[in-house]
């Protein structure tokens, strides 16, 4: 299929439909069934169990076990940089964020303020600050780690789309990250500074999970909702997990205007891994 067919096609397919039914698949214990998807699924994609704790695919009672799988100790070194990688995937773009515009594809840029459920204020403090776009591919590990320690300020739900986020829909969908699904975290660090990790959720991603507040989604609520916790003193580690993707999608850092800069080996479509430098 040609990309612009592919582009196409996804603005008329049942994008909600397929991803409920993925959802439950997902969780369905099915024993030597699931156990079958599940190696099909390394086949097809080439995944690298001799990372995971457990490497026997039918260890894992559900599609869902199997995807959020833990990996050895040891298996990825953190960084003594100021910001370590989040996540396994590869970038999606990297850069400044220009006067609130956020840099999606060739021709393609979003504001913060559509990425932040329409949060002006919040916007404003990055405006003029940094962003990390990272794409998870079906075959990456998909937990979610903490770039630095923080203090989580505010979680909040955002109802969207549910394009697919891999690199030919970013090119061809506008406004990808600001229009799907997502979670919009918002921590600041131990300097006081803010920072935000947005989790996309995309077409087939099944739910979206932090470890302070377990699922987010399902159920898929009609309106932005939002937690406030600065009276629970939720502090994360550099390196720990803070959430996880059933199913592969993307996460959007936003860092304050200030000096950074960014690992000079990330480029557009660079793999990297969690847990490497990503920026001092």
């Amino acid at each position: 299929m040609s990309e612009r067919l592919f582009v196409l096609s996804q603005h008329v397919m049942p994008k909600l439909a397929l991803t409920r039914l993925a959802g439950r698949f997902a969780s369905w214990q099915g024993g030597s069934v699931t156990t079958a998807a599940i190696r099909r699924f390394i086949a097809r994609y080439n995944v690298d169990m001799s990372e995971a704790a457990d490497s026997d695919p039918a260890v894992y009672a559900t599609f869902n076990e199997f995807f959020t799988r833990a990996l050895k100790p040891g298996a990825r070194p953190l960084t003594d940089a100021r910001l370590a990688c989040p996540v396994d995937g590869a970038v999606s773009q990297i850069g400044p964020v220009d006067s609130g515009r956020i840099f999606q594809a060739k021709g393609r840029d979003y504001s913060a303020t559509a990425l932040l459920a329409g949060d002006a204020e919040l916007a404003t403090r990055f405006a003029d600050g940094h962003f990390a776009t990272i794409y998870l591919s079906p075959r990456d590990y998909h937990r979610i780690h903490m770039p630095c320690a923080g203090r989580l300020l505010e979680m909040t739900y955002v109802p969207g789309d549910l394009y697919s986020v891999n690199p030919a829909t970013a090119r061809g969908v506008d406004r990808l990250f600001a229009r799907n699904e997502r979670v919009v975290c918002l921590f600041e660090d131990e300097q006081g500074q803010p920072f935000v990790m947005v989790l996309v959720g995309a077409t087939i991603v099944g739910s979206m999970a932090t470890v302070w507040h377990g699922v987010v989604n399902p159920p898929r609520r009609p309106a932005v909702e939002k937690w406030d916790y600065r009276g629970q003193n939720i502090r994360l580690a550099k390196g720990e997990e803070m959430g996880r993707f059933l199913l592969g999608s993307t996460v959007v850092l936003l860092f304050p205007a200030g000096p950074l800069t960014f690992n000079p080996q990330w480029q557009a479509a660079s793999p990297v891994r969690m847990g490497e430098k990503m920026a001092d």
